[in-house]
């Protein structure tokens, strides 16, 4: 057996395991998970699905996860989290450019298990990161923080480009409608930016009468579009507030909410309790399945 213990902002562990045992670790945000070699299931939200050689998951920021081993599993960790977001003094990066991505990944990933990799050759350029990704962090330690970061930077594109072919998990019907798969893309891509985001515009993108949007969208998501933008909004707040020193201010303002006293009401509306009690929890609400809760 053998486990890394490597530094933040990522923590990386290669191990082979027989037997699946929950780890006492706090996922706030999430873990990539390589299969090197082994079978056997993998379980989230209480769903199953099969694993093999070269599997490539994402762990939800939640605890009802779990591997039932058939076959001795070699699987590699690559768990991002929040001191990059927290302190990024040690490394030049573009905090909130990274937060936006990473933020993306928690909040549009759909919590069901299965491979998240849509085609080989993505499947091997993430092969070859982790790679070196394991190589430089036996070799070189600290020293290669900078590097590493920068290949967990394509890591992340990777991610967010296979999210991005997947299936929204709002989407109950198996024959929706494409184009909701697609708006559903654009609105999360946007969610910072409320010109895109109004009924006129969203029309004029998809090709329909702005008097079609709304009822379009209820139809496939069964929720308005103006709740929907409020609680994809909220579920980026939820991630700001748990996993970086963000003040509410620049929350409010990167969000596109009047001001702070306006994120503040919307929050507790929707959310169920204000951000000070939401902080102490220290759970997430909206972000998080409801067969989670069980």
């Amino acid at each position: 057996m053998q486990v890394l213990e490597a530094y933040k902002p990522f923590e990386i562990q290669e191990i082979e395991l027989s037997d699946w045992k929950q780890r006492p670790v706090k996922n706030n945000f999430f873990e990539l998970v390589f299969i090197k070699d082994g079978e056997g299931t993998q379980c989230i939200n209480y769903n199953e699905t099969p694993y093999g050689k070269d599997s490539i998951f994402l762990l939800p920021s939640l605890k009802c996860h779990s591997f039932n081993i058939k076959s001795p599993t070699q699987f590699v960790f690559l768990k991002f989290t929040d001191s990059i977001f927290k302190n990024s003094n040690r490394i030049t990066i573009d905090r909130n450019e990274w937060f936006k991505e990473a933020s993306y990944i928690l909040s549009n990933y759909n919590q069901l298990p299965g491979d998240i990799i849509k085609n080989d050759v993505d499947r091997q350029h993430l092969k070859s990161l982790i790679s070196m990704i394991l190589q430089e962090s036996r070799n070189y330690g600290d020293e290669a923080l900078v590097l590493i970061t920068s290949l967990m930077t394509s890591v992340l594109e990777i991610l967010i480009r296979n999210i991005k072919k997947a299936d929204f998990y709002e989407v109950k019907e198996t024959n929706a409608d494409e184009r909701i798969t697609k708006m559903l893309t654009y609105i999360n891509k946007h969610i910072d930016n409320p010109a895109f985001l109004r009924v006129e515009h969203l029309a004029s993108t998809f090709s329909m009468s702005p008097t079609y949007v709304s009822e379009f969208f209820r139809k496939q998501v069964h929720i308005s579009l103006r709740e929907y933008i409020i609680k994809a909004k909220l579920k980026l707040v939820e991630i700001r507030l748990l996993n970086s020193d963000y003040t509410l201010t620049e929350i409010a303002d990167e969000l596109a909410f009047t001001d702070v006293s306006h994120l503040s009401k919307t929050f507790k509306r929707y959310v169920g309790m204000s951000i000070r009690e939401f902080k102490n929890k220290g759970e997430y609400m909206l972000l998080k399945r409801s067969a989670c809760t069980s």
